[in-house]
């Protein structure tokens, strides 16, 4: 099925954190989401508008400390333009041949103007989304039945040359999408543990400590942020598990963000936890350690040491289309899936777990997160994650951002209405529904990306041209 781009809006809004989150070296509590509405016209002549929403996410794409954070949201700016310009001019193609035919022309775009391949992945997976979304909506089938149909036109590609043989309709046919999802709580570097870590309270009736939230939603997977310092690690551990270790039975990931200089430093962090009598219960609940190691050391540096221990996967690290491939040499054994860095890029790196693994590798895909908030942002996220089968997702924007704050209060009714499993009425607004832990998701197997219903257009800011590169006085 293929389709020319013949139209792109960008829009953007901003938004206020209810609690600050820190991870890595930022500690968040504004930020801004980015909107994308997009228009196809398919060989029959026939059109269709798709959309697409994600997070303009400071210090995450570019850790660069040079870097202000408005220089980082123009960085992603810059990168969606440069897709947006290169999708109105390619013509028809399917929609996985749009994403693989201008991998490389838009990385090098990218790279040109000193963006790097994972500020490269953010345009073009917005741009990819939308049109997904809209091609979907055209032929009113929902991710899962147009995926197993593979409605993208998935096909062995040159940027995957490791893949050349493989049957990606056959694997895609074969997908099982999950019903509900495990929402994995993120606990942030600020976060307080218990009632004696605060001197003030938001008091928004929503749960603010660990404490509070694990009593309030049930969780039964967690998130947990290092700093790259191992004795405040091992402190704040231990008063994590303190709370956790109440609980019936539970599950956690280690998150360092790049923290620590190198792999021995994400070792010694690893030997102090088995170390420590007190976080017994936490280390056996580890299900693997992500991205521990800086980028610029991450992918030239062995991490079989600490992978004999635990898992160890890449985050920040996953630029280049082919990182796994490197990772995986390097003792590495998992990547995360994010929508912001593209759903083709999950599905080629989900076949190559698929291959691997039929010589009894052991390679897997993580589901995290980046601030998802709700609406077309979280639901086209939670999509691509029962897609893929994985048990559980990184969620924090339920907890960091208080529900569909910042948005019309008609939006927010609407989205209700249309995914009731999802999303509960309270008396502070709708909110992301989370029960024993689960998220209910049957209900985005509507037409489109995990969502029919979209966004009030017309209560955002159109996007602002991205001042990228950087210039004097600027």
């Amino acid at each position: 099925m293929r389709f020319a781009v013949i139209a792109v809006e960008a829009r953007e809004w901003a938004f206020t954190l209810r609690l600050p989150f820190r991870f890595g070296a930022v500690t968040v509590t504004q930020g801004r989401q980015a909107v994308l509405r997009l228009r196809i016209r398919d060989e029959s002549g026939q059109e269709g508008w798709g959309c697409a929403a994600e997070s303009l996410a400071a210090k995450w794409f570019d850790k660069d400390p040079a870097l202000t954070d408005a220089q980082n949201e123009d960085q992603l700016r810059r990168s969606l333009e440069l897709a947006a310009a290169a999708s109105l001019a390619a013509g028809a193609n399917t929609a996985f041949g749009h994403f693989a035919d201008s991998y490389a022309d838009h990385t090098a775009a990218c790279a040109r103007e000193g963006l790097n391949p994972l500020v490269a992945s953010y345009g073009r997976a917005l741009l990819d989304r939308a049109a997904l979304d809209a091609l979907l909506k055209r032929h009113g089938m929902s991710v899962f039945d147009g995926m197993r149909a593979n409605i993208g036109g998935m096909v062995p590609h040159p940027i995957a040359p490791d893949l050349a043989g493989f049957d990606f309709a056959r694997m895609l046919a074969g997908l099982q999408p999950a019903q509900r999802l495990h929402a994995r709580h993120t606990v942030g570097l600020v976060d307080p543990i218990t009632a004696t870590d605060q001197t003030a309270r938001v008091a928004d009736g929503l749960p603010e400590t660990l404490a509070e939230v694990a009593h309030a939603y049930g969780h039964r997977y967690w998130k947990l942020k290092v700093s790259g310092d191992v004795a405040a690690d091992i402190d704040r551990l231990c008063r994590i598990a303190a709370v956790l270790d109440r609980l019936h039975g539970y599950h956690a990931t280690l998150d360092g963000n790049e923290q620590y200089a190198d792999a021995e430093g994400a070792l010694a962090l690893w030997r102090a936890i088995e170390a420590e009598p007190r976080l017994a219960r936490l280390a056996a609940s580890i299900l693997y350690v992500e991205q521990p190691v800086r980028r610029a050391r991450a992918l030239d540096t062995g991490m079989a040491a600490l992978a004999a221990a635990r898992p160890v996967i890449i985050d920040e690290s996953d630029g280049p289309l082919d990182a796994f491939i490197q990772a995986r040499a390097l003792g590495y054994s998992g990547v995360s899936s994010k929508s912001c860095k593209g759903i083709w890029r999950s599905l080629v790196n989900l076949a190559r777990c698929r291959a691997w693994n039929a010589d009894g590798a052991g390679c897997f895909l993580s589901a995290e997160d980046l601030t998802t908030l709700p609406g077309v942002c979280v639901q086209q996220d939670l999509a691509l994650v029962a897609l893929l089968g994985l048990a559980h997702v990184e969620r924090n924007g339920h907890h960091f951002v208080a529900g569909f704050a910042g948005r019309p209060k008609a939006e927010a009714v609407r989205f209700l209405e249309a995914h009731p499993d999802l999303y509960a009425d309270t008396p502070r607004g709708p909110r992301l529904r989370i029960r024993d832990g689960l998220l209910e998701i049957g209900s985005l197997a509507t037409p489109g990306l995990g969502a029919t219903e979209e966004p009030d257009f017309a209560a955002m800011a159109p996007m602002p041209k991205a001042l990228w590169p950087p210039t004097a006085g600027r």
